[in-house]
């Protein structure tokens, strides 16, 4: 299997549920601590080992692409008033040119839409896809886990959690055949499935390894939940052909696309961080509920 060089960061929803804060700032650019999800997400895909960063963004994205530029007015600042630190974090967020690629989706089609935007900038046989408000704390980057885990794979990979059934409506569900270890495999992927027709409780979360051809499922994928283009439905054509594979990683995700998400995931991020820890214990102290 050759090496997956390039993902896909799908960037161009509205992200409703925070307005009026979505009003002007993307939903990726929201802070979790001290770092925008937008950037864990990237610095996730480094870590993986990844070389080619494709952002389908729409209007009112352009903070984003700043976000990842270079900024020289306050990089002199910076270094003239001696913040090593803070100017070192600066750099390390920097891509160089030619590994940052930003398109545009212009209508708001669904995830199997948002990532057939990229198919002409997609050379490898496999590439990557994080959904940067799937948020996940973990020792190892969940992606660098599921890029191990797929190498002796020969379909597509996703990223699985067990969810309660009563939660399988949020999620797309996949019909387990067999499960070896953390991979589990499916005979077939369910988009958002009410509680009564679930067939497990194993749902995929925005973590993908999906092989190139499943470009030309999605460009004959006729509208499916939502009146959206699904990657799911996309998957669901291919597992004929290519296997389906879920990997269980290990960490805890956040769902950072809802309020109670984003608010979990910088408590806990908090509490991961030694300087923040015994603060957060104290401010956290201060209130009842």
């Amino acid at each position: 299997m050759k090496k997956v060089k390039t993902c896909i960061f799908p960037v161009a929803g509205l992200g409703s549920r925070f307005l009026p804060a979505t009003k002007s700032i993307p939903k990726e650019m929201l802070v979790v601590v001290d770092k925008p999800l937008i950037q864990y997400a990237v610095e996730e895909a480094k870590a993986a080992g990844i070389e080619r960063f494709i952002f389908v963004t729409s209007q009112g994205k352009s903070a984003i692409e700043d976000h990842f530029d270079s900024s020289p007015t306050l990089e002199t600042i910076l270094k003239k008033r001696g913040k090593d630190q803070e100017l070192q974090a600066l750099e390390g967020l920097r891509l160089e040119p030619g590994q940052a690629i930003y398109i545009r989706q212009h209508a708001p089609l669904g995830l199997g839409h948002a990532v057939l935007c990229a198919e002409a900038l997609v050379n490898e046989e496999a590439f990557a896809v994080i959904l940067a408000d799937d948020l996940v704390l973990s020792r190892e980057p969940c992606l660098k886990q599921m890029l191990n885990a797929y190498q002796k794979e020969q379909g597509n990979m996703v990223g699985v959690m067990d969810v309660p059934y009563d939660q399988t409506h949020r999620y797309g569900i996949l019909k387990i055949s067999k499960e070896e270890g953390q991979k589990v495999y499916a005979d077939g992927v369910f988009e958002k499935p009410d509680i009564q027709k679930a067939p497990s409780r194993v749902a995929i979360i925005g973590r993908y390894v999906l092989k190139k051809e499943i470009f030309h499922h999605l460009h004959k994928q006729h509208p499916g939940a939502g009146g959206e283009i699904q990657l799911t439905d996309a998957l669901q054509k291919m597992i004929p052909e290519k296997p389906l594979c879920g990997f269980r990683y290990s960490g805890q995700r956040f769902d950072c696309g809802t309020k109670e998400g984003w608010l979990e995931a910088n408590i806990a991020f908090a509490a991961s961080c030694p300087e923040l820890r015994l603060n957060l214990k104290t401010v956290l102290g201060k209130y009842s509920f």
